[in-house]
Order: C-alpha cells, then structure tokens, then sequence
C-alpha cells in the first residue's frame, strides 16, 4: 500500500509540472500576441475584476509585465495596461506599424529595394531582427522594416 501511494504522488507530482502554463516559465517583461481573436483585459488578475478593454484582433502584440497565477499584466501598443487570462497569449512574435508608413525592404539597409509599404496599424509577425532591422510579415507581403518603425520589440533587441 505504501509503495502504491508514492506511485500516485510522483504521477500527481509529473501532471503538476505538467500543467505549469508556458508563462510561468519565462520571466517578464517580454512581448507575445493575442491568440484568441476576442480578449478581455482586466482591472486585475481574476474574472471577477471589471473588463477595461475588449480586444477583437488577433496577433496584436502586447508586452507581458508580470505573473500572477494563470493570469499576466500586460501592455498594449497605445500604452494601456491590465490584466489577461496567460492562455489567450501566444508566444508568437508580432508587431504593429507605429506612426507613420513603414517601408518595407528587399534587405536591411535603408539603400534597399522597397518592396511594400505599410500603414499605421499593419500587424504582421517578425522574426531576424538585427541590426536595427526585422522581417516583418502582414500576410504574406514582407520585408525588411525598420525596428523603430513598429512596436513589438525593444530597440536593438535581437529576435530570432
């Protein structure tokens, strides 16, 4: 009986480590994207917290400032801050055209081919950044852009 009893600890123990969301993982700040094409930011962290913001846009980049159970503070890109539920981020990075038009390159240099232009508001998913640069995807019309043209990524960070 004893040794059936630890049996059944260590598999709760495994469900347990299991069950630990993906944010809980990583340590703020850091940005991520909408998931869920409807999300409800929140006063604080819990359902019972009054909504302050209803989001209907999925892969919006927002950046993640704390932890607190299943729930993350988050900023938007116009500054607002709340609370979400972790499960209706997505690890997966995005960024939004912050300003004016953003030009899209064929390579990251500004003496480049523009390819695309984007308008305020564009998202589009990023990745290779460097450099000051980062591929920047809306839909399949992509380019290099500038990293301080959009907002989703600290200046000079690197993404991959």
């Amino acid at each position: 009986m004893q040794q059936r009893r630890f049996s059944i600890g260590i598999a709760a123990l495994a469900l347990v480590a299991l069950a630990t969301p993906a944010h809980a993982e990583r340590k703020p700040p850091y940005y991520a994207s909408l998931k869920a094409s409807k999300a409800r930011m929140r006063t604080g962290p819990g359902r019972n917290y009054p909504t302050n913001w209803f989001y209907q846009r999925r892969g919006l980049p927002v950046k993640v400032l704390a932890s607190y159970g299943a729930w993350v503070k988050v900023r938007d890109p116009d500054g607002a801050e709340g609370w979400m539920q972790a499960n209706l981020l997505d690890d997966k990075r995005t960024a939004i055209v912050a300003g004016g038009i953003a030009e899209l390159h064929s390579s990251p240099s500004g003496d480049s081919h523009i390819s695309w232009r984007a308008a305020p508001g564009v998202v589009g998913k990023i990745s290779a950044c460097s450099g000051g640069w980062c591929w920047f995807d809306a839909g399949g019309r992509a380019g290099y852009v500038e990293q301080a043209r959009v907002w989703g990524t600290e200046p000079g960070e690197t993404v991959r």
